[in-house]
């Protein structure tokens, strides 16, 4: 069992599919000799070769629209977002080729395309380095959409991405990168890859996060014990499909949720869950269903960004407001 950071996972999960099978190829800007700039390709270049991982021009578009011949010839290609604000430009692609090429074919072709993205706020970046798209995704047929929270499911989920036939985008929380955990790689993973987790049980309200918001979210649950609540923490995990099966058991039993992400408050994955809840729990329901969320603004400048990030104070004010009802 080794201590290892969330990158690190990422990294460890790359390399254990391309060992797996040769099909596997990475691709992206300065993930090669460098290492990504946030490192989490290091090594794979030197022992893979370059013809695996794969040094691409600064152009997204182009990167995806490459995956896409790739797919089409049998290969299973990872591609690398720098950061969450430049992939727009691959945008038609994603969504034009990626998202639809399986359906358009009638079922006869497979997109088995991971899209890695960094994400979400916290590390005091420049403008276009700290969105949070993934609704934009979510909302698009034929399109996977996940985010790990954690080192152990950095290293399975991956993995598991790049396994399934579909398409995924895969969201990496950039600003925990660097938290650690234990990994036992000889211990299966306990969870497929669109399955939510409990990470905490409570019986007063439940929590629902995903990616750089699962840390925040636990935090929230410990410090409420003080005032005598126990918060249900589940992480989402998945963005696209939800696992509503896990969603509705907890509201049913806890009575109460909040949603929390960085993505915008206004038509984010939070108002999805809202919805579903609503309809299918709410004679369960002692409150509606509260949001904790990024402003409806565009992400500020870093000076503001704390502002900006829901925190500890900004869920349990949320955790205040349904236990008010």
């Amino acid at each position: 069992m080794a201590k290892i950071s969330l990158g690190k996972g990422i990294n460890m999960g790359l390399r254990a599919a391309m060992e797996a099978d040769p099909k596997v190829v990475v691709m992206g800007e300065d993930i090669g000799k460098l290492g990504g700039v946030f490192r989490v390709t290091e090594g794979l270049q030197k022992d893979f070769g370059e013809d695996r991982v794969i040094d691409t021009p600064l152009a997204e578009s182009g990167i995806i629209g490459t995956a896409v011949g790739l797919a089409l010839r049998g290969y299973r290609p990872v591609c690398e977002i720098q950061f969450d604000g430049f992939v727009f430009p691959a945008y038609d692609q994603i969504i034009n080729q990626v998202a639809k090429m399986h359906y358009r074919s009638l079922g006869k072709i497979r997109m088995p395309i991971v899209i890695r993205i960094p994400f979400g706020g916290g590390i005091g970046a420049v403008e276009h380095h700290s969105e949070s798209p993934e609704a934009l995704f979510a909302h698009v047929p034929g399109l996977k959409v996940v985010s790990c929270g954690d080192p152990v499911d950095a290293y399975w989920m991956i993995q598991q991405a790049i396994a399934s036939d579909d398409p995924v985008v895969f969201f990496e929380p950039k600003r925990r990168y660097h938290e650690k955990a234990e990994l036992d790689e000889s211990v299966p993973p306990a969870f497929p890859l669109h399955q939510a987790k409990v990470l905490r049980e409570g019986t007063d309200a439940t929590l629902f996060c995903y990616g750089p918001m699962v840390k925040t979210c636990l935090q929230a649950a410990e410090a409420a014990v003080e005032d005598g609540r126990q918060l249900e923490v589940i992480d989402l995990r998945t963005i696209a499909p939800l696992d509503l099966a896990a969603i509705f058991a907890s509201v049913k039993k806890t009575r109460r949720a909040v949603v929390v992400h960085e993505a915008p408050f206004s038509l984010g994955p939070g108002a999805e869950i809202a919805a579903r809840v609503t309809e299918e729990c709410f004679y369960h329901l002692e409150a509606p269903v509260l949001r904790v969320a990024g402003y409806d603004t565009p992400y500020p400048p870093s000076r503001m960004e704390e502002e900006y990030l829901p925190d500890l104070d900004r869920v349990l004010d949320g955790v205040d407001r349904v236990m008010g009802y």
